[in-house]
């Protein structure tokens, strides 16, 4: 043992030997070719990743129509997630009317969680198209759809807050006739209207989930006022100006702060079309913004009055001084200002749906860039790609692809290793 022990010993303070060399050599010349092939096997990698992937997406499609609702939720949501994280339109395009099908026997035969995830995935497929010919056919086969179940007092009340939410978000990208824009607002002001304070004082018998049912459908209407004509905008500014102000006196917190901003972006918008346009109701409306600006109620929540208070100071000041408060996004290597209410309403809309996705597809729907004024995606270099921050999914399927090919690497490199030391 201690024959060993001493050997041991010196070796750890003997230079090199040889045989040390020899396999130092060996290494190196691996790690070179390792590098030499690295750039084939990211390629190679890179591809298996997006068959992998597309494999995925091709199974969920399947799944969309399977007898287990567990499973047509789970193909619906991981549909959801690809899309939002993704740009997928040529394999989409392909497959548009069988995804639409889907989505259409989801909306009809689904129960309550299943209506809803197939609304969400009906305007990320929107997104995904653009304004044009696909998109509206898509539109055309689901909107009936939507506004059915949206119009029905027994279908499911989850179905119907995301059928509202959806309507107006497929509309604003899928609509290709005006009239029929109007419409659907139309359709919105017949349920929003039930929640308006009446003018006794009186406040109207509404459950919780009718309230976000109408809180819903305010903010698709607004979200389609961003694209009337100037002419329409004066009829909708006459006629609901006057009224919305009930809803500010709603006792939901995100019914009052959906009207806040509504009556914002309308203001902004009329006096885009008439820059000396006079309302009657000036001083009354004044006087509810800045009470639910300096709110202290002691019945309400605290982080309610917090958000509250937050949005009405900003609310008045649009009302009062036609002013906004500014906010920069950045995204990979860009940055856009949201610098007006029409902005913020539009911005909130797709961000409802891509979630965490809204940055990637900025950078690179060209469908979104051109809602937003930024040109066409731009084309970067290594250096700034590897800077910016790929969407999760991506990463994800990068990474576990990546982690594969680094450990078959690594066991051949092992095993030569090994054999040279025991040779």
């Amino acid at each position: 043992v201690g024959h060993r022990l001493k050997r041991g010993q010196q070796g750890n303070v003997q230079p090199f030997s040889d045989e040390d060399a020899s396999i130092e050599t060996l290494s190196h010349c691996s790690s070179l070719s390792e590098r030499t092939s690295s750039a084939e096997e990211a390629g190679e990698t890179e591809e298996m990743a997006q068959e992998d992937f597309q494999y995925k997406l091709k199974v969920y499609i399947d799944s969309t129509v399977d007898k287990s609702a567990k499973t047509r939720q789970g193909a619906l949501d991981g549909l959801k997630t690809a899309m939002a994280t993704k740009i997928l339109y040529e394999f989409i395009s392909e497959r548009r009317m069988t995804i639409t099908d889907s989505i259409e026997r989801c909306l009809k035969k689904g129960k309550g969680v299943e209506q809803c995830a197939a609304a969400s995935l009906a305007c990320l497929l929107c997104i995904q198209l653009g304004s044009g010919i696909e998109s509206e056919e898509v539109f055309k086969t689901l909107k009936p759809v939507f506004k059915t179940i949206l119009n029905d007092g027994a279908a499911n009340i989850q179905a119907r807050q995301a059928c509202a939410t959806s309507l107006g978000l497929c509309t604003l990208v899928a609509e290709d006739d005006i009239m029929d824009v109007y419409a659907t607002m139309e359709s919105f002001e017949s349920l929003f209207t039930h929640s308006f304070v009446r003018e006794d004082g009186s406040r109207p018998s509404v459950n919780p989930q009718t309230t976000q049912l109408h809180t819903n459908a305010l903010l698709s209407w607004a979200l389609l006022l961003t694209i009337c004509t100037g002419s329409h905008i004066r009829v909708i500014a006459q006629k609901h100006l006057p009224k919305l102000p009930r809803l500010l006196e709603n006792d939901d917190v995100s019914m009052r702060i959906a009207a806040g901003e509504t009556i914002a972006l309308l203001f902004e918008l009329i006096r885009d079309v008439d820059p000396e346009f006079d309302y009657d109701g000036w001083d009354s409306l004044c006087e509810k913004l800045n009470a639910l600006a300096t709110d202290c109620n002691k019945h309400r929540a605290k982080t309610d009055k917090r958000k509250q208070r937050s949005v009405f100071r900003d609310v008045l000041k649009a009302v009062e001084e036609g002013d906004f408060q500014s906010e920069t996004i950045r995204f990979g290597t860009e940055r856009m200002v949201i610098d007006s209410w029409v902005r913020k309403r539009t911005y909130d809309a797709f961000r409802e749906f891509v979630g965490s996705g809204m940055n990637y597809h900025l950078q690179a729907n060209e469908f979104i860039r051109d809602v937003f004024e930024l040109g066409p995606p731009m084309l970067i270099d290594s250096a700034a790609l590897k800077a910016m921050k790929s969407s999760r999914l991506e990463r994800h399927l990068y990474n576990a692809a990546a982690f594969k090919a680094r450990t078959k690497a690594r066991n051949k490199f092992r095993d030569k290793r090994v054999d040279v030391g025991e040779f």
